[in-house]
């Protein structure tokens, strides 16, 4: 299934716009436990990401989906470009492979989540962006077809967030920290809900 090049569009750039609009909470939260780069790096691929998306939106759904994660992976720094990127390259993989917006949105969904996760030998609970991605899968899987699942989807994402606040992290650049890392929010946790948050009010706007 192709969606629309305009609510692609707008499905895009409401994502991009708001990370570069949270650029500096993202700075904030990286440089307490990490390289402190995180706002700046996810602002350039966004940036990036906008300058193109004309020529984006052009291609299939899938295709426009997997250049996204292209477009990620050459522009941001960092372990996130390889992070999200293979998260968007896995999407649009699922729907060039059949998958269909919005019937199949839970197992495209989880083909990205699976991604990061084998990309980051990681998984939910060590303090990382699965820590958001995950809990909104499973509610995606769990609410799909309730007439409030915009509703409950942006609320996991705050919440899970929030969550990793006292949560020990073990991977990444954080993890070097060991016990001072307890207290923070992790940032790909936080750019995460940002752009969870960021698709859930486009969609209520054009709902």
């Amino acid at each position: 299934m192709r969606l629309e090049p305009a609510m692609l569009a707008s499905l895009i750039a409401a994502g991009a716009e708001q990370v570069i609009a949270s650029a500096p909470e993202l700075t904030r939260l990286d440089q307490a436990i990490g390289d402190g780069d995180h706002g700046a790096n996810m602002k350039r691929g966004c940036e990036a990401i906008l300058n193109k998306l004309d020529a984006i939106v052009a291609l299939p759904t899938g295709q426009a989906i997997k250049s996204l994660g292209m477009t990620l992976v050459m522009t941001v720094g960092g372990a996130s470009g390889p992070l999200y990127g293979s998260f968007f390259i896995a999407s649009g993989e699922a729907i060039t492979a059949g998958r269909r917006l919005p019937e199949d949105l839970a197992e495209i969904f989880a083909a990205g989540v699976a991604a990061v996760a084998a990309r980051g030998r990681s998984r939910a609970g060590e303090k990382t962006m699965l820590d958001v991605l995950v809990p909104v899968l499973e509610t995606l899987r769990v609410d799909a077809g309730r007439p409030d699942l915009i509703q409950r989807v942006r609320a996991v994402a705050g919440e899970s967030a929030e969550r990793t606040a006292p949560m020990l992290a073990t991977k990444g650049r954080a993890s070097f920290l060991g016990e001072r890392s307890i207290g923070h929010i992790d940032p790909g946790a936080r750019s995460s809900c940002v752009l969870v948050h960021a698709i859930c009010t486009r969609l209520e706007a054009h709902s």
